[in-house]
C-alpha cells in the first residue's frame, strides 16, 4: 500500500513537471493577412516562424485570415491565447496593430514588411526590407542584357514605396549604361492594382510596344498579366519580386528582388527574445533580407534565364558586394527630394 502511494504520487509530481514544461514553452503565432494557400511570401513567413519556435524550444501557431475583420480578431486571438510573441505580415496591420498592442501590454507582436511609425507603442516591433537595393541589380541585369537598349518598370500603385522596386531598377540599369534608354514607369492602378492580371498585361503590352525588352513586373497578383505580354514578346524578358517567380513562367522571367521574410522573422524574433531588438530594423543585402535568385548556388535550377548569362552575374554579384560591404550606396527613394 505505502509502495503503490508512492507511485501515484510520484505519478503526480511527474504529471505536475511535464505541464510546468509545456507552460514554459514560449509561443509563438504567425497571423497572415490573407489565406496562405499558394501564396509563396506569406509561406515563408509561417516557415520563418516554425523554425524559430523549434530553434528557441517554443511551440507555432498560424492564424490565417480573410478580410480586415479577420485580421484584428487574429491579433487578439493569438494575445489572449499567451503567444509570447504574435507575428503579423503587411501594410494590411498597420492601422489596428496600435490599438490591439496597447490592449495587450504584455504580449510582443512584430509586424514584418511594413510599420506604423507614427503610432508605435513599447511592444511592437519591425522588421522592414531595403527593397531597392536588390532592385538596383535586377536593374543592372536588365541593362547588361538588353538587346533593344531599353529597359521600363511596371508596379501596382504609385505610391511611395513601390518606388523603391521601380526607382531602384532604373538607377541600377543607369549605373552600369548611362546610354541606355528608360521607358516612362507604368502603374496597374484600377480598383484592384495588385490582384489584376488584365490591367498588367495591358500595361506590359504598352511598354514592349515602347520598345522596352526588358521590364521589372511589381505588381503583387498582376504579375502573372505582365509575364503574359512578355511571353507574346520574342526576346523579351520580365523580372519577378517578393520570390522565386521564374517557376512559374521559365523562359520568361529572367531574375527575381526576392525578400526573405523568413530571414526577417528569425532574426527578429531571436532578438526579441534576446532583449537585443531594435524597434524598427531595415534588412537588405547585406543582412540576407533582400536577395536575387540570380546569384544563389542552384542558379541552374531556378528556371531563371540569367543562368544564361554567367559573366553578368558575376558583374551583378560584384554590385552587390559593393552595397553589402557599403562602398556602393544606393540611395532610399522614398527619403529623396
Amino acid at each position: 500500500m505505502k509502495c503503490a502511494t508512492g507511485l501515484a504520487g510520484l505519478a503526480v509530481a511527474g504529471l505536475l513537471a511535464s505541464t510546468a514544461v509545456a507552460a514554459d514553452k514560449p509561443l509563438f503565432v504567425y497571423v497572415s493577412p490573407n489565406p496562405i494557400g499558394v501564396d509563396d511570401f506569406l509561406k515563408l513567413g509561417k516557415a520563418g516562424t516554425e523554425q524559430v519556435a523549434k530553434e528557441l524550444g517554443g511551440e507555432a501557431k498560424t492564424y490565417e485570415s480573410n478580410d480586415p475583420t479577420t485580421q484584428r480578431q487574429n491579433l487578439e486571438a493569438a494575445a489572449k491565447a499567451g503567444a509570447k510573441i504574435v507575428i503579423a505580415i503587411g501594410f494590411e496591420f498597420n492601422d489596428m496593430l496600435p490599438d490591439v498592442a496597447a490592449a495587450n501590454p504584455n504580449t510582443k507582436f512584430l509586424e514584418i514588411d511594413s510599420c506604423p511609425f507614427d503610432k508605435m507603442k513599447p511592444n511592437i516591433y519591425c522588421s522592414v526590407f531595403r527593397e531597392y537595393e536588390a532592385s538596383f541589380l535586377t536593374g543592372a541585369e536588365a541593362a547588361l542584357t538588353s538587346k533593344t537598349g531599353k529597359v521600363g518598370a511596371i508596379s501596382a500603385l504609385d505610391i511611395p514605396f513601390l518606388h523603391r522596386y521601380t526607382d531602384g531598377f532604373i538607377e541600377g540599369a543607369k549605373h552600369v549604361k548611362p546610354d541606355i534608354k528608360i521607358s516612362p514607369t507604368l502603374w496597374v492602378g484600377g480598383s484592384n492594382p495588385f490582384q489584376d492580371p488584365a490591367r498588367g498585361q495591358q500595361r506590359a503590352a504598352a511598354m514592349l510596344a515602347d520598345g522596352a525588352d526588358r521590364i521589372l513586373a511589381a505588381g503583387a497578383g498582376s504579375n502573372g498579366g505582365i509575364f503574359k505580354a512578355v511571353q507574346d514578346a520574342p526576346g523579351a524578358n520580365a523580372f519577378g519580386v517578393d520570390v522565386n517567380q521564374c517557376v512559374q513562367a521559365p523562359g520568361v522571367v529572367m531574375d527575381n528582388v526576392e525578400k526573405k521574410t523568413d530571414v526577417a522573422v528569425v532574426l527578429a524574433v531571436k532578438g526579441i527574445m534576446a532583449g537585443t531588438q531594435q524597434p524598427i530594423t531595415a534588412l537588405g543585402l547585406k543582412e540576407g533580407g533582400m536577395a536575387l535568385t540570380g546569384l544563389e548556388p542552384d542558379v541552374k535550377a531556378s528556371k531563371c534565364t540569367i543562368a544564361d548569362y554567367p559573366d553578368v552575374i558575376a558583374k551583378v554579384k560584384a554590385l552587390g558586394d559593393e552595397i553589402a560591404g557599403g562602398s556602393l550606396k544606393i540611395e532610399d527613394p522614398m527619403t529623396k527630394k
